[in-house]
């Protein structure tokens, strides 16, 4: 069996070992999803040491990147004299891609422990949580774009139930909030794709094809078709390229998300429970990126070169709206949920500049937030789990009650506003140096961005001066003191290797440059060539 599909559908099958034990064994779930998400992690990080680099990549052969591919017929319908509609399984992974999974694997294994604090309906909670990462996975390897299409909507599923049934207060907002923002986004791409599908050819078949490398390629769309380059052809008016490019990026920059599109994350991430925070945060973020990526860019690169301003606007947008929210949060878990917002602008405005530089420092950006994201809502969980209480306002004093836990903290917070020798740092750094040497977005974005840096130092400082410093004032008195004891060994076992990974990449960025060097050149020549 090929090895991206054992990553894919290990979770599948160990939800369904959960789903078959009786309930009298609901002690045993949250083992068995651990155990699961240990595997994913030993085969991503198998996949990273394996993964093949230095190749050099001419004009715009977009197959050589992708590795550890499988290809097997799906589904086939003779459709008579207009030939065979053929889907695929088929999947591979790239330098960006392999990233991702990785990430993935890690922040799967940290939500996983976070979920130990989870009593209600276990079997329920870990089933779906299983479904989730297997969806996930899917979307980081699928190269047939009804695959993929398959993997993205089957995520929103068991994101629902998760929020709706495990979440706060106001949990049924938020998840149909977050159900009909995505829904919206997605529908409409639906109608992309197969748009897509009729005007692209296999070339060894003849047949119309939703493979996503042979949509890359201009010589297999047919003449006249709706989305070939040289048809020109409108859709209500709009150029339909055009159009298409701009209905896949809502869909998704509503999952990144982008200002004005980010309403449902301080809801999703205010009642979802902490481990769904973290999936959210360090993960479903990252799906909205790698889309853009691999769909908006790989699929209608000439449309990116001319909307190039306009992303990188939207980047400078989320940085400092994102950044100006957060600074006004008394919640803890709301003002990290708005930080997501500015910090993931970075990686449009990377993208944006399309510049080595710019594009690598997104991916760094990308993944360094999974890694810091995930460790800042597993902190913010450590406290509202003993005192059920997220409101800066009523903690003072922290680092005397919980040295431990404000060791962590301050690692996160210096983390996440930029200190140098942290992944942050060597991300912004790299996405404003491609800002400034690319020829497509102007230089104050990137001046801009800098603003966004010095106002997430103000909120993460601030934040840090209000609950960790000063005399001790708890709201909640002697009770909260009692409670607020140091941190558990498993909760230890969680942070500290998310801190190790972001230092470690802060000090040898090489670990993810190293990686995706070759697939971002590849993207950069492939779009310069696409628009000459």
């Amino acid at each position: 069996m090929n090895i991206l599909t054992l990553f894919i559908f290990i979770p599948a099958l160990f939800g369904l070992l959960i789903l078959v034990l009786p309930d009298n064994l609901k002690q045993t779930f949250k083992y068995i999803t651990l155990t699961a998400t240990l595997i994913q992690l030993a085969l991503s990080i198998y996949l990273y040491l394996n993964f093949k680099t230095g190749a050099t990549f001419a004009g715009i052969d977009q197959e050589q990147q992708f590795q550890f591919v499988q290809k097997v017929p799906w589904i086939s319908l003779n459709l008579g004299n207009a030939g065979r509609m053929q889907v695929d399984y088929f999947v591979g992974i790239d330098g960006i891609s392999v990233l991702m999974l990785v990430m993935t694997a890690v922040v799967m294994v940290i939500a996983v422990l976070a979920s130990w604090e989870i009593k209600q309906n276990l079997k329920g909670f870990f089933v779906l949580f299983l479904m989730l990462d297997m969806a996930v996975a899917g979307v980081f390897c699928a190269l047939d774009f009804f695959l993929f299409y398959l993997f993205y909507e089957l995520m929103l599923l068991p994101l629902y139930f998760l929020i709706g049934m495990w979440g706060g207060v106001r949990r049924e907002y938020a998840a149909i909030k977050f159900f009909l923002y995505t829904l919206f986004g997605s529908v409409f791409m639906l109608l992309i794709m197969v748009g897509l599908y009729l005007s692209v050819t296999d070339p060894a078949t003849g047949n119309h094809t939703f493979n996503l490398i042979s949509m890359m390629n201009p010589a297999n769309y047919t003449d006249g078709s709706v989305f070939s380059l040289a048809s020109h052809q409108t859709l209500f008016g709009v150029p339909a390229r055009v159009l298409g490019f701009v209905v896949i990026f809502i869909a998704f920059a509503i999952k990144v998300p982008v200002v004005p599109l980010h309403t449902w994350l301080p809801d999703a991430h205010v009642e979802a429970p902490t481990p769904v925070s973290i999936i959210l945060a360090g993960v479903l973020l990252k799906v909205g990126g790698y889309g853009i990526i691999r769909i908006c860019m790989g699929i209608f690169p000439e449309v990116a070169v001319l909307s190039a301003f306009w992303i990188g606007l939207l980047g400078v947008i989320s940085i400092i709206y994102g950044a100006l929210n957060a600074l006004a949060q008394p919640d803890l878990k709301r003002l990290i949920a708005y930080s997501s917002v500015s910090h993931m602008g970075f990686v449009l405005l990377g993208l944006a500049s399309l510049t080595a530089e710019g594009v690598s420092g997104a991916m760094m950006q990308m993944v360094s937030h999974g890694f810091l994201s995930s460790m800042l809502f597993f902190l913010v969980g450590i406290i509202y789990d003993r005192v059920h209480d997220r409101d800066i306002y009523n903690f003072r004093g922290l680092a005397t009650t919980m040295p431990q836990y404000t060791t962590f903290v301050m690692i996160a917070f210096f983390a996440s506003l930029g200190l140098p020798g942290f992944s942050a740092f060597v991300a912004e750094a790299f996405t404003l140096a491609g800002t400034f040497r690319s020829d497509l977005v102007p230089h104050w974005m990137a001046v801009c961005g800098s603003v966004g840096i010095l106002l997430s130092a103000a909120y993460f400082l601030w934040t840090l001066q209000r609950m960790f410093f000063g005399k001790e004032l708890l709201k909640g008195g002697d009770s909260w003191k009692q409670a607020l004891t140091g941190l558990k060994v498993r909760e230890r076992l969680a942070l500290f290797p998310l801190a190790a990974l972001t230092l470690a990449l802060g000090v040898m960025p090489s670990l993810v440059f190293g990686k995706i060097n070759d697939s971002v050149l590849a993207l950069i020549e492939f779009t310069k060539h696409m628009v000459r």
